[in-house]
């Protein structure tokens, strides 16, 4: 039998899983009106019940009252006795003597007392527990006995309260009360149905376009409802995302496209070099040594491009670990532009206009990264002969250093400058036809990365023909942001705890390069 049962509730709640929205908010607000009518109907016929009770007991109560005073003010038992009515309207009266022989009634057509005390019922816990109830000949009769010495001899009164016309209401109210929940409950059941339908509408669409949605139309959009509530905020968070996937995915075939491109050049020099060298290597020493030249040229602009994508890609999952500390930013400033003037010299000029000390707390090899990579920017596009120069001066507030990188090379449009930093992006115009420029597009993307994740802000002063400046804000270390800063690489180095630093290895053998040149 358990079994059964169990097996019945584990049916009905796996079915309920299957429901609709709209049908379980249906049924559940339904339940909840049934329960709130079921305790209102017994609430309202516990009430009346109570009060018809208590009024029939009321009057009883005031009539003995009246009768005693009565019969203890010498009263005698004669037709006199009924004068100024003793008892209210309703209430009879019947004086006994012990043998149950009547003496006095003001109703003589009322049932016999034998006859009601052989018909009486166990009265209702509301009830008066010193009176009784009797039900007889269709009639409920709610009567109380006194007993009382008159004259030296012992008699009883007998009060009777007829009560059927109210227990008949009482049974019509419970018929009514039922029915009325019956029907109450049944109407909010199609009331939510069709309410909840219309209600939920907005999400049956919403579900119906995303059906749609795939990645070769990502830019539908859901139609946001004016209807100012939780569906409104829901199909404008939904169509976000959608906008943020749909840029991502953007960028991700960009980046695809673009670096399979770059790519696909030193590729294809390579394979024709080696079979140029597969015919005439072997015979030709010219030909021999500008065919390894060029391979080993094209190799490296490869294993560049391939270090600076492995960066990005381990920068966007979060896995590019930095180990940061205290430095002293004027020392990384000066070391990093005197190797610069010695690898440029008798190509531009290289000045240290200004170099404030500032204490950073940042990763040394990402930091020499960065500068390098905005002194490489200005070195391209700078035509030989030309001026690069950097100052270091702290902001009036004292807890910034103003970083300039500069130079009076070929400058970038306006229109451009918004769009330096995506990956691969390299203006098509005067700019990218300077001779002898080349590159991959993703320096200023890593160096955006790095000031990033420094907290340092970037800011671009150019237009074309009066050269460039890249000016960094680069916050200086007190207490407050120390904490919070090793705060951030501890979950950096959580978030990349198995990730490796190849840069670190690559940045010193630069950094013994251009200490040997």
């Amino acid at each position: 039998m358990w079994s059964r049962i169990k097996s019945f509730v584990q049916s009905g709640l796996g079915k309920g899983k299957t429901l609709q929205i709209s049908t379980k908010i249906t049924c559940m607000y339904a339940l909840i009106l049934f329960f709130v009518l079921c305790m209102m109907s017994l609430v309202t016929g516990l009430g009346v019940y109570f009060s018809f009770y208590h009024q029939a007991e009321r009057e009883m109560e005031i009539s003995i009252h009246r009768v005693m005073e009565r019969i203890q003010g010498g009263t005698a038992f004669t037709p006199d006795f009924w004068r100024g009515d003793p008892v209210l309207p309703g209430v009879v009266l019947r004086v006994t003597d012990m043998t149950g022989q009547v003496i006095m009634e003001n109703e003589a057509h009322y049932p016999t007392i034998s006859d009601i005390e052989r018909h009486t019922v166990k009265p209702p816990i509301w009830a008066n527990p010193s009176m009784e109830v009797s039900n007889l000949h269709n009639m409920s009769i709610y009567h109380a006995k006194v007993d009382v010495v008159y004259q030296g001899e012992m008699l009883q009164l007998h009060f009777f309260r007829t009560i059927t016309s109210e227990k008949n209401f009482l049974a019509i109210l419970q018929w009514f009360l039922l029915l009325t929940t019956i029907v109450s409950f049944l109407l909010a059941l199609l009331a939510g149905f069709f309410l909840s339908k219309r209600i939920l509408r907005p999400i049956r669409t919403m579900t119906h376009t995303v059906r749609k949605i795939e990645v070769e139309n990502l830019d539908r959009r859901i139609h946001v409802p004016e209807t100012h509530d939780e569906l409104d905020e829901l199909a404008q968070t939904f169509n976000h995302m959608l906008d943020r996937i749909e840029t991502g995915f953007q960028q991700q075939q960009r980046f695809v496209s673009d670096a399979s491109h770059e790519l696909r050049t030193p590729v294809t020099v390579i394979l024709g070099y080696s079979d140029l060298l597969s015919r005439w290597g072997s015979k030709d020493e010219e030909v021999l040594k500008e065919g390894i030249s060029s391979i080993r040229s094209e190799a490296e602009d490869m294993q560049q491009l391939i270090e600076k994508l492995l960066f990005l890609a381990r920068a966007d999952q979060k896995r590019q670990v930095l180990h940061k500390e205290n430095l002293e930013f004027s020392e990384l400033v000066e070391d990093i532009t005197r190797k610069l003037r010695l690898v440029e010299k008798g190509k531009h000029e290289v000045e240290l206009r200004a170099n404030d000390e500032g204490e950073v707390y940042a990763d040394q090899v990402s930091m020499r990264q960065l500068l390098r990579i905005f002194l490489d920017n200005g070195r391209k596009y700078t035509p030989e002969g030309g001026h690069l120069w950097v100052s270091s001066k702290r902001t009036p507030d004292g807890g910034h250093l103003r970083v300039e990188i500069g130079d009076d090379g070929i400058g970038i449009a306006k229109e451009d400058q918004k769009k330096i930093f995506d990956r691969f992006y390299r203006v098509d115009t005067s700019r990218t036809k300077a001779e002898g420029v080349s590159g991959t597009g993703l320096g200023l993307s890593i160096a955006s990365w790095i000031a990033e994740q420094h907290g340092i802000h970037i800011d671009v002063d150019s237009d074309i023909g009066k050269g460039t400046k890249f000016i960094l804000t680069v916050p200086l270390v007190d207490g407050s942001e120390k904490e919070s800063l090793e705060a951030m690489t501890k979950q950096d180095a959580g978030d990349g705890e198995n990730a490796g630093h190849p840069e670190k290895e690559q940045t010193e053998e630069r950094e013994e390069g251009d200490a040997k040149a």
